[in-house]
């Protein structure tokens, strides 16, 4: 937000000249939110897209992985150590509710979806009048279009109205700074706007997916029966031809008709017109769709339902799914990091981090494990209190849990004095 001071310097500063608009960024069909359709196939939106299993699944892995991270919010100390400060008006606005019409698991899940399609999600930073933080606003991406505020070092964006509310209070065209926007770009930035995946990684990949899906669901509803042509020796007239095309149609059409028997006259045969499905590979061409997507998203293909090869990466599924976590969801949780620090912090007292603990966490009898080591009761000098491992398992505090107590290890005898004498063999009353 900008300070007191330059809002001053506004009022009374000259106008300034129109915002730049980076036309050349744009490409053809992009203000229709859709992809120019390649070598004979559909055009691509976020609605088509979602539509394929694969990106379904892949988008709405990442995104709900991060709607289910809290975001931690610490004090950072003059040494660099970090106190977690869970009662901060922060952590509730990013934990909890956004704004009283969004909750926050919604909210980054929303970011996390049009980040991973269009290539940039917007929050809006909604403030009080001292510049305190209230809520942030999740934005649809269609409709902010960031612009370029001369002399080029800053951004502003245009917001339309929003068109889920009733015309009367949907209000007016909006301008704001950038310092009231959390502003998260996808790979490939270039001062304004990120790649849309839509429009570059997804561009002929899920074309061709959906083609795929379609054919197949199509095949299918057809009885698994391939595309056929009747020839005869016969001429027929336009009328026939048309009459016979409709009685084909009317008994044999559909699934439920697809294997009825067909009764052909007057020298009528039937001819393949293409392959069956297992001369064309169709369920390995859909399998190969779904790990080209995986590729894209960086997301190991067993976590989106493929099943094959899930011992190609480190030890086995664990160690896919932490390799998920640090080469994949990292990448992004540092962008949206980065972009609430300096937008909602703005200085070294506090830092915003989510916490990925949950995540990376192994198996429970691999944890405590490492915690008996942590707590040196292998043998090695103790590095965490109980009360710390607590912390970790999520368990209650208990106070007075310092380093547990280590038992001295017995001193080794010294080879010079001689052995004690044995004791004598206790004896009954009585005995002889």
């Amino acid at each position: 937000m900008a300070s007191l001071i330059d809002n001053l310097k506004s009022w009374f500063a000259p106008p300034a000249p129109p915002p730049v608009r980076n036309q050349g960024y744009y490409l053809t069909g992009e203000i229709f939110g859709e992809s120019l359709p390649q070598a004979g196939l559909p055009a691509l939106n976020e609605r088509s897209a979602l539509a394929i299993s694969a990106v379904y699944a892949a988008v709405n892995l990442i995104a709900g992985t991060i709607a289910t991270m809290p975001v931690q919010v610490y004090a950072r100390q003059a040494d660099g150590e970090r106190d977690r400060r869970p009662n901060d008006d922060l952590w509730w606005i990013l934990n909890e509710e956004m704004t009283p019409r969004w909750n926050a698991a919604a909210g980054w899940e929303h970011l996390g979806q049009s980040l991973l399609l269009r290539g940039d999600a917007f929050l809006r930073i909604r403030r009080d009048p001292m510049g305190r933080v209230l809520g942030l606003e999740p934005l649809a991406y269609d409709r902010v279009r960031p612009l370029v505020q001369p002399p080029g070092d800053r951004l502003i964006y245009e917001i339309s109205p929003d068109p889920l509310l009733p015309s009367r209070a949907a209000g007016k065209l909006e301008v704001i700074d950038q310092d009231d926007m959390i502003h998260v770009p996808g790979f490939g930035f270039n001062g304004l706007q990120g790649l849309s995946p839509l429009r570059h990684a997804l561009r002929l990949a899920a074309p061709v997916a959906s083609a795929m899906q379609e054919y197949s669901a199509r095949f299918f509803s057809n009885g698994a029966r391939p595309d056929y042509v009747l020839t005869t020796d016969q001429g027929l007239s336009p009328a026939a031809i048309d009459q016979l095309r409709e009685q084909i149609q009317e008994a044999h059409g559909g699934l439920a008709k697809s294997r009825k028997p067909m009764l052909l006259t007057n020298g009528l045969k039937t001819a393949p017109l293409s392959l069956p499905a297992d001369e064309m590979q169709l369920i390995e061409s859909r399998k190969f769709a779904v790990e080209e997507i995986a590729r894209i998203y960086g997301v190991p293909p067993f976590m989106i339902g493929h099943n094959e090869k899930t011992t190609s990466w480190g030890s086995g599924v664990e160690a896919m799914g932490v390799g998920f976590v640090r080469y994949t969801l990292r990448q992004h949780l540092n962008k949206i990091e980065t972009e609430l620090n300096r937008k909602l912090i703005r200085g070294p007292r506090k830092v915003l981090a989510f916490d990925t603990t949950d995540l990376e966490r192994a198996d429970f009898k691999t944890l405590l494990d490492g915690f008996r080591i942590a707590l040196g009761r292998a043998g090695e000098p103790a590095f965490m209190t109980v009360e710390e491992v607590r912390e970790r398992l999520s368990l209650k505090r208990q106070p007075e849990t310092p380093f547990p107590a280590q038992a001295p290890a017995p001193a080794a005898p010294d080879p010079t004095e001689p052995s004690p004498a044995p004791a004598p063999d206790p004896q009954t009353d009585g005995a002889a």
